[in-house]
Formats: C-alpha cells, structure tokens, sequence
C-alpha cells in the first residue's frame, strides 16, 4: 500500500494557492457590500445642517466617510478601501477634488448652502464602494498562513489514515504467521514425545525378545503367549511409526503454507496489476469510442461476476449508441466541474461517465451502491 497519494499530494500544493485566491475574492466581495452598506446609512448623517446651510454637503460627507474609516480595523491590517461619492451628473462629492484658481473665494450665505446642498441632492447621489486587499500586509500574511496550514492538515490526516491501515494489515499478518509457528511447535512436540515413545516400545520390545529367547532356551513359557505379546509390541510400533510419518507430513504441509502465505502477499498485488492490464486491453480493443479510467477498471475488478457482466453491457451501450442508455441522474455539472451522469445496472451497481466535446464517452468510476460515496467525493475533484 503506497505511504501517501500522489493526488492528495498535488492537491495540497495546489490548495493554498486557489484557497488563497478564493477567499481573498470573497473577502473583497462581503467587504464591498458591507462598507457600502454601512456607508450609505451614515455618510449625510443628519439632514438639518445640509438643509439649513450651516455646512456644505461635501464637508459633510467627507467628515462622515472618514470617520467611518478611521474606525474599521481590517484597514489598518492591509485592507485598502476606495470610496467615490458622484451626483448622476458626474459632479464629484467625495473624494475631495481641490481645484486650482486664481480667484479669491467666495464666502456663500447660508441660503446659498442651502439650496447648493438641495440642488446637489436632487441631482441623486451615486456611491461607489469597492476593497482590496494588499499582498504585502498582515491581513494576506494571514490569509496565507490559513491556507498552508489547512494543506498541511490535510496531508497529516491522510498519512495518519494510510498508516492505521498498514499497522491494521501487518498486525493481521503477523497474527497469521504466529498462529502457523504456534501449531508448527506444537507437532514438532508431539513428534518428539511419539519418537521418545517409540524409543521406549523399541526398549521393551528388545527386552521381551531377549525374555523370549530365554524362555525359549528354558522352555518354561507358553510359546503361543510370547508370540501373540510380540505381535502386539510390533502392531504398537508400527501404529507408533506411522503416527510420526503422519507429524512429519503435518509440518511439511504447515511449512509449505507458510512459504506460500509469504509468496501470496508479494504476489497479490502484481496479479491485481495483471488483471487490470488485461481488463484494459480487451476494453481498448473492444471499445474504440470509450475512454476508461484507471479508477474504473480497479471499480470493475472489484465487482463480483455478477455485476461485470451487467457493467459491461452498459459499456458496450456507451460504445455503440450512449443515447439509448438509461441515466439515472446528473451528479454533476455546471461552472467549473464536467458533467458527469450516473448509470445504475444490476440494482447496486453504479456507473459514472461523460461526454466530450468530440462526442467520445469517459467512463470515471465504476462500483457500488457501498462505493458511492467514494466515487461522487472523487468526481466532485475532476
């Protein structure tokens, strides 16, 4: 099993970057609305003074704005607001825009004020608000940060994933292994109390040969009772015998299961390989108008007999005709993902695919109803 996924890896170099960017836009976005809003419930304030012609609308405003700005906190972190206040004439009221003249000024009555600011609000005030936030500040330096450190654990959650599932496997077959060497010990005990029974059988059966003999030369023992005894002893020794031929058959067999456990754990994964090199072959030779992913055909091998057949009928649908195939539902779609449709064969299995621009079909993912989850999660990142 691979340590760590190229995809999450390329994606978490990838991520600060876009997330960065997003939710600097988005930022910018909310700001803009909120200021803007803000802004046009306080920037004239109270309408006596401009009515009266105590004060000049443009004072005013200005006044207004740049108190308002003052108090914001964003702005002193890096964030840069722009404020443009217009009458629908074009006359501009804020910024303020000093213009240069030779004449000496003219001190306007209150009256002149008055109807100045009235006439200026009867034009109708436009208010243009829009943010941006400085790269070199502290409130992007942030942002950043944000961004790497997500990256960052992102990567951490999947290594801690991947390696829970090779401790879990390695822990399953070292158990295996030791429950093997367990029952190996235990018949080569029982091998050597047969042959130290065996030992013994052949002691006493040389011990009753030599009675045998004695008896024979003294002729004081029942010859038929010997012999029957010494038939006896030879049919335990050889139930003795036989028993360890069957232990050491047992351990060869236990041996031989532990050589092939090791050889089937290397070998696994290069049959799974060979398998899907097959399976991809026969579908580019098959299919002319398909393009079947990776994903998929691990998706494929993984069903049972059963749902291949159904999956690739389907397959061969999409080949010859994907209009006549039955789509459930659309998964996918829209600004910035492909469309990708989803096909259901065999009750529980699912298929996902897409068309491109030159009408050729892309086959995604192929599993189950299980698997769905997995796949929409994969699909949602095409």
């Amino acid at each position: 099993m691979r340590i760590l996924s190229f995809k999450i890896i390329v994606l978490c170099i990838v991520l600060p970057l876009v997330v960065y960017i997003a939710s600097t836009f988005m930022l910018e976005r909310y700001l803009d609305a909120r200021y803007a809003r803000d802004i046009e419930n306080s920037y004239l304030g109270d309408m006596g003074p401009l009515l009266e012609g105590s004060l000049p609308i443009k004072e005013v405003i200005a006044r207004n704005i740049d108190f308002y700005l003052k108090g914001r906190t964003l702005i002193k972190l890096g964030l840069e607001v722009h404020v443009t206040v217009t009458t629908r004439k074009g006359s501009i009221l804020y910024p303020a825009v000093f213009e240069q003249t030779d004449n000496p000024p003219v001190i306007s009555t209150a009256s002149e004020v008055a109807r100045e600011n009235f006439a200026l609000m009867n034009e109708g005030i436009v208010l243009a608000v829009w943010t941006e936030v400085e790269h070199t500040r502290l409130l992007s330096h942030a942002l950043l940060i944000f961004c790497v450190l997500l990256s960052v654990t992102i990567i951490y959650l999947h290594y801690r994933v991947v390696a829970n599932k090779i401790k879990i496997e390695e822990d399953q077959r070292n158990a295996e292994l030791s429950n093997l060497q367990k029952l190996e010990q235990e018949n080569t005990h029982r091998l050597g109390v047969l042959e130290y029974e065996r030992g013994n059988l052949q002691s006493e059966f040389d011990v009753l040969k030599e009675i045998l003999e004695d008896e024979k030369k003294k002729a004081a023992r029942n010859e038929d009772e010997l012999i029957e005894e010494i038939e006896s002893l030879e049919a335990r020794l050889k139930e003795n015998i036989a028993q360890q031929e069957s232990q050491k058959q047992d351990i060869l067999k236990l041996k031989d299961q532990i050589d092939n456990y090791d050889l089937g754990i290397r070998k696994a994964p290069q049959k799974k390989s060979k398998a899907a090199a097959l399976v991809s072959k026969r579908f580019n030779t098959l299919y002319k108008n398909l393009f079947v992913s990776e994903r998929a055909l691990s998706g494929f091998l993984s069903l049972n007999d059963e749902l291949k057949i159904k999956a690739e009928e389907i397959i061969h649908q999409l080949n010859a005709d994907s209009g006549q195939v039955k789509i459930k539902r659309k998964v996918f779609g829209g600004k910035g993902h492909k469309t990708v449709y989803e096909v259901v064969f065999g009750y529980k299995g699912r298929l996902y695919f897409c068309r491109t621009k030159d009408k050729r079909i892309e086959i995604w993912a192929i599993g189950t109803k299980n698997t769905q989850a997995r796949e929409l999660e994969f699909l949602a990142g095409l």
